[in-house]
């Protein structure tokens, strides 16, 4: 897996960009959100990145911060939503408006995006109100996780449990003990899930 891109910005359009590092051209999808956090051309950048691997392409999609990566991982995680909405859902809407419509259950947000329909948008609604955390009263922001944080949270999301469900475990371990690595977190959160 690639995790991120630090290189210099060749070429950008809306769609997306063209990193040089070291010599070799990478083209990354973006959504239109990191389009605009894009500096010019010449810059360095670092684009956090998911790897897609198709029949006939290996194509990398790029976020401007890790929140836009998670949450197009949550998206193409959820039944008829390739990669391409997915990157069409956060190029209409910022993280902060989608976290918002999910958490009001507001459809005719998100059937607002070219591409999402009716029932598209219920499916949305539905699959990514239990994996977005929400905190302050329901503002639709994420508390951010420090790198051992995230990294045991993911794991236990790979295991199968619910993001939110897994966040909150790993938020009570580490207020228990924060000096632990993320073996130790892991498997205390796993007893106590």
């Amino acid at each position: 897996m690639i995790t991120y891109l630090q290189g210099t910005l060749v070429e950008k359009n809306p769609a997306y960009a063209v990193i040089d590092i070291a010599g070799v051209g990478y083209h990354v999808w973006i959504p239109l959100s990191s389009y605009q956090a894009l500096g010019e051309s010449g810059s360095g950048i670092q684009l956090f990145t998911h790897l897609v691997v198709r029949e006939d392409a290996l194509q990398i999609y790029g976020f401007a911060t890790r929140r836009e990566r998670s949450l197009f991982q949550l998206l193409i995680g959820i039944s008829g939503v390739g990669p391409k909405l997915a990157q069409t859902i956060l190029s209409g809407l910022a993280a902060d408006q989608l976290e918002r419509a999910v958490a009001a259950q507001d459809s005719e947000t998100l059937t607002a995006i070219p591409g999402v329909g009716r029932k598209t948008a219920q499916r949305l609604i539905l699959e990514l109100k239990d994996k977005i955390t929400l905190t302050d009263a329901g503002e639709g922001k994420s508390m951010p996780l420090s790198g051992l944080e995230e990294e045991a949270v993911l794991a236990l999301v790979s295991l199968g449990y619910p993001r939110a469900r897994a966040r909150k475990v790993v938020s009570e371990v580490m207020r228990k003990d924060a000096s632990g690595s993320v073996e130790s977190i892991i498997r205390q959160a796993l007893s106590g899930i």
